[in-house]
Order: structure tokens, then C-alpha cells, then sequence
């Protein structure tokens, strides 16, 4: 479902990303690690088509994001750091204006029923989002996600500044995606969440995809002795 061939993107000398060549398939969470300035964001961001690359191509469902922006984006669902949703609207109604930007009409009881599959609280479908945590409007955003009917998902940081049960209930709601048949792409710091949420895991640095495996193949001890070793290599 995703795919990068020698992905590649320059700012004049300094390379963000170097020949990456990937595979997301159906029903996978790969998660990318990696310091800060690794190359995990430019591959969300040329995925999602929000810069241009360099050399060679990033497609979703075997089409080319440059070449057919608006039809990936049709496919697609992104999730980041700090989700944007409107602090005035209730959950139920941004979740209801970003499906009518996506062609997608429901119901109330139906626009309900997805944010109370996603994890939000009853009490607060109908309040203010100003009033929810972060991990609630992440929430919200797996019920986009849901509502859009998305066949991927690209993810950035989306559990950064969560607490432990916020973040284990995001895991689990993207195994749920995952049962589904989405496609998840995900850029983390969370050793621990790659390893009990991701299918594979790549370790990138200064641009380049230096490790990838699947994420049962190593222990959690294995894993962290592997991002070490080659961070501060």
C-alpha cells in the first residue's frame, strides 16, 4: 500500500533523506526510529506530499503522490504530534466538519458511535475540544481516520507527551486499524511502543534506513542495545 523506491530529498547540500527504498504492506505498522533530524518526518511529509522529493518516488496504492496528490490524499489519514481540531467545536462537530471536507456524511448517532468506537468518553463527545487532553484529540482523529474509511495511515509522533494509558490505548486502537487491513506508517521515539505495536521497525539516521526487521524477530533489551548502538556510534 505504500511504498518509497529511492526516496530522496535534498535542502541545497544537506541530504534529510538518502535513497530510501520501502514497503508498507496491508494489515502492517512499520515504525520508523530514529534521533531527531533522522529523516522520520521527511518520510511522513513526502508521503503525505507536503514537499517534493529530490529523486525517486513515494506511492500509495501504486500511485505516484506528486502525479496524483489529491487521489492518495483521498486514501490516506495523518495523524501528528499536535493534532489541529477547532478548540470552539465539540468532538462530534469537528469530527462532522472534517468528513464534509472529505465528502463523507453521517448521521449524528453514527458520527457518535465512531468516536465512542475510538476511545473517546461518552461525557465528552459532546464538549468543547478545548476541554480534552491530547490523547482525546488523537482520539478524534482515529475516528477521522475510521470515518474516511482510511486504507493508511501516517503518524507523527502521535504519542509524544502522552501518559502510559494514554498511549496504550492509542496502540490499541491502531491494532484495531491494523485488523482492518490499514496500512500504518508511523515516526516515533517510543522504543517500548514500537516494539508491542509495530509489525516492523526501522532505524534510521542521518537520513538513511540503516536497520529494518520485524519487530518479533528482537527482544525489547535487543532493541534498545540496537537504537544505542547506533545513535551514539
Amino acid at each position: 500500500m505504500l511504498k518509497a523506491t529511492n526516496l530522496t530529498k535534498k535542502y541545497g547540500s544537506f541530504t534529510a533523506l538518502n535513497g530510501l527504498d520501502l514497503l508498507v504492506k496491508d494489515g502492517e505498522i512499520f515504525c520508523l526510529l530514529g534521533a531527531n533530524g533522522a529523516g522520520k518526518s521527511t518520510t511522513i511529509n513526502l508521503f503525505l506530499n507536503f514537499i517534493e522529493p529530490t529523486e525517486g518516488e513515494a506511492s500509495i496504492n501504486s500511485l505516484d503522490v506528486t502525479q496524483y496528490g489529491k487521489e492518495t490524499k483521498q486514501l490516506l489519514s495523518y495523524i501528528p504530534e499536535n493534532l489541529m481540531l477547532y478548540p470552539n467545536l465539540t468532538g462530534l462537530e469537528n469530527l462532522d466538519f472534517f468528513c464534509g471536507v472529505g465528502n463523507k456524511k453521517y448521521d449524528k448517532e453514527q458520527l457518535e458511535t465512531l468516536l465512542y468506537q475510538s476511545g473517546l468518553q461518552p461525557d465528552f463527545i459532546h464538549k468543547r475540544v478545548s476541554s480534552y487532553s491530547k490523547g482525546m484529540r488523537q482520539k478524534v482523529g482515529i475516528a477521522l481516520a475510521r470515518a474516511r474509511e482510511a486504507s493508511v495511515l501516517l503518524l507523527d509522533e502521535p504519542t509524544s507527551g502522552l501518559d502510559p494509558k494514554a498511549s496504550n490505548e492509542f496502540s490499541e486502537l491502531l491494532l484495531d486499524m491494523k485488523e482492518k487491513g490499514v496500512a500504518t506508517l508511523m515516526a516515533t521515539h517510543d522504543l517500548f511502543r514500537a516494539k508491542v505495536t509495530g509489525t516492523h521497525i526501522g532505524i534510521m539516521k542521518e537520513g538513511v534506513l540503516i536497520e529494518r526487521f520485524a519487530s518479533d524477530e528482537v527482544s525489547f533489551q535487543d532493541l534498545e542495545k540496537l537504537y544505542l548502538k547506533h545513535m551514539y556510534n
